[in-house]
């Protein structure tokens, strides 16, 4: 896992110096602390941070030549089936790591090589012959990429802070108010929009290709292309496909010359992988869980005992509020943009206790995606079923009226403005965040109200379920540009690698491919996952109601970290950005500190959008 950055100027006119280049790798110098290196000319320049995780000898290093010298590769990630690759080509390797093999492949199939990649990537491939460049990000959007591109001049990296070295982009970029609106309804800034109109991110599933010809992508794997007429309706079969791709995926994703273990948190998905993982892994699995003194928002000691159970060496931190209050900083100034997940802070916190012990470890992202565990999709079936907008409005409002803040947090589902954007609008309402309607009276003129998604999945194969529909609309946005981001970033910074295998693309395809009856059976959400996880840990460890991996923000709100609302809502910030009205920023603000808890992190992502435009008029 490492960090990759580069640019290609079409006129040959310097884009970046060779110490801006330098000064973009050392940027992003966490994502790779053992090694770095580049590669430069006047039009052409490619760096490279790594973290040594297979092959640690420096033959490993990057930038890497390919064996006829003609390509040259800077790669982020892993390939977990790069032996097989390599038999495949019939070559003899110089090196035991998968980049070899990445530009080798390459150079024997072209951009076609890259549907053989099972992994978790972004490439970069330099034809110095051709004066062509490639880019390639994987399936899911697992690991980052981030582009600028002008019609003469191109850039990336895995964090748009290192972009913004090159002085020209620096000292060009502008916010981009779209992007500012579907924060806000949100809590991320959904592919391919950034805080800057300048910068992008680069689509998942994608090739790009940079030449004098110009810039242009295309795709090789969607969601959409992967969803089958039919659905396997037969349950043991799925459960028994399921189940093994799983157990392939991450026997394949141990793949380590480093010491590697899991997080787990004591829910289904981590327990799950932890199980799996402790029953191939030669000697004891390491495993990692932070607890918190809020019993609310502490499941560490589900976790303590299903490790016990299942003989791993445990490790367990527990944090105090002071601990994470020291990290409010960091979170919100780490993902070089408004970020709104607050559970970003406990996944810093994990990933730092794990990095003491281990140098990769695996995680339980995407299970709730794959297999239907949101609320979300509860109420996508819901509002289906409630049929005409004049039922949908007296239940509403008889929800607004009550005395409960449940019930009245439950009111603002029934509130949008366009039944287009309703999986858009069921999502922020899960979230705590701003309805489409509210942000209509909080912004001000100049910024438009539009959450840049697509929402319309009416043109696949099969009509989908509203569960299935919102499923995709997660696994499009709020999985690729929030929860994938924040476990990357996280992980990252303290130079740990972190693995997904439920989001090794064999699963996905066969996961969005079965019955949904076999998701939510009964009322039971992940029905069939928590079945096959029941054939390694006993069901009655998982009796309780599903917890998220949060921090009492609503709380620390409303005493240790209210200086926040004073320092960044207050009328002198608000009006010197002019992003949002005032006066509808304090009746958000009297609301809840009149005791409507339910609108904390509406407060919360008014006060990271603040702060983000405080630090970037200072930026240089």
């Amino acid at each position: 896992m490492c960090g990759i950055t580069g640019f290609y100027s079409i006129k040959h006119n310097q884009f970046a110096t060779q110490e801006e280049l330098k000064a973009m790798t050392d940027c992003i110098g966490h994502r790779g602390p053992d090694a770095q290196g580049h590669y430069y000319n006047d039009y052409v320049g490619l760096g490279h941070r790594r973290l040594s995780i297979i092959d640690l000898s420096t033959d490993a290093n990057q930038p890497m030549e390919s064996h006829s010298m003609r390509y040259t590769c800077v790669f982020n990630g892993e390939i977990y089936n790069y032996m097989e690759i390599a038999s495949e080509l019939n070559i003899e390797l110089k090196t035991n790591c998968d980049t070899e093999v990445v530009v080798e492949a390459f150079a024997e199939w072209g951009i076609t090589f890259v549907n053989k990649l099972n992994g978790i990537f972004s490439i970069c491939i330099y034809d110095k012959q051709e004066r062509i460049m490639y880019l390639f990000r994987d399936r899911l959007g697992i690991k980052p990429l981030f582009y600028y591109w002008d019609g003469e001049n191109f850039a990336f990296s895995s964090e748009i802070k290192s972009l913004l070295k090159i002085s020209k982009i620096r000292e060009g970029r502008q916010l981009n108010n779209i992007a500012i609106s579907g924060f806000l309804n949100l809590g991320f800034i959904p592919e391919p929009d950034t805080i800057y109109s300048s910068i992008k991110k680069f689509p998942s599933g994608e090739v790009g290709i940079v030449s004098e010809n110009g810039f242009r992508s295309e795709t090789y794997w969607d969601v959409e292309g992967i969803i089958r007429r039919n659905v396997i309706t037969d349950y043991e079969e799925a459960k028994l496909r399921i189940k093994e791709t799983l157990e392939s995926a991450v026997k394949m994703q141990l793949m380590s010359d480093v010491p590697f273990g899991t997080f787990l948190s004591g829910g289904i998905d981590s327990s799950l992988v932890t199980a799996i993982a402790s029953k191939v892994c030669p000697g004891k699995l390491n495993t990692f869980s932070i607890g918190f003194a809020d019993r609310k928002h502490d499941e560490s000691e589900y976790a303590q005992k299903i490790a016990e159970y299942l003989g791993t060496s445990h490790h367990k931190y527990t944090v105090t509020e002071d601990d994470a209050k020291e990290l409010i900083s960091d979170m919100l100034d780490f993902y070089d943009e408004p970020f709104a997940d607050s559970s970003a802070i406990p996944t810093m916190m994990v990933s730092k206790l794990a990095k003491k012990d281990v140098t990769m470890v695996l995680s339980g992202d995407g299970g709730d995606e794959l297999f239907h565990g949101y609320g979300a999709y509860i109420w996508a079936k819901r509002m289906q079923n409630l049929g005409k907008k004049p039922i949908k409005r007296l239940i509403g409002g008889l929800l607004s009226i009550s005395p409960s803040d449940r019930y009245k947090r439950a009111s603002y589902i029934f509130k949008y403005k366009n039944k287009a954007h309703l999986k858009s609008h069921i999502f922020s309402q899960e979230q705590y965040l701003f309805s489409e309607l509210e942000l209509t009276r909080l912004l001000n003129g100049n910024i438009y109200v539009d959450t840049g998604v697509e929402q319309d999945y009416s043109n696949y194969v099969r009509k989908l379920t509203p569960e299935e529909a919102q499923a995709i609309f997660d696994i499009r946005y709020y999985l690729k540009d929030d929860l994938l981001v924040k476990v990357d970033r996280a992980s990252m910074k303290y130079g740990l690698e972190c693995r997904v295998p439920l989001l090794d693309h064999r699963l996905v395809e066969l996961a969005l491919n079965i019955s949904p009856k076999f998701k939510i059976s009964n009322g039971v959400q992940k029905f069939i996952l928590k079945d096959i996880l029941y054939d390694y840990v006993p069901k009655e460890f998982f009796d309780r109601p599903k917890s998220g991996f949060s921090i009492p923000l609503e709380r620390w709100l409303q005493t240790d970290l209210s200086y926040l609302i004073s320092d960044y809502l207050n009328s002198d910030i608000i009006a010197r950005y002019g992003i949002v009205n005032y006066a509808e920023v304090q009746k958000f603000i009297k609301k809840f500190n009149a005791g409507h808890g339910y609108l904390y992190n509406r407060i919360w992502a008014l006060i990271v959008l603040h702060k983000f435009l405080v630090k970037n008029e200072r930026m240089e």
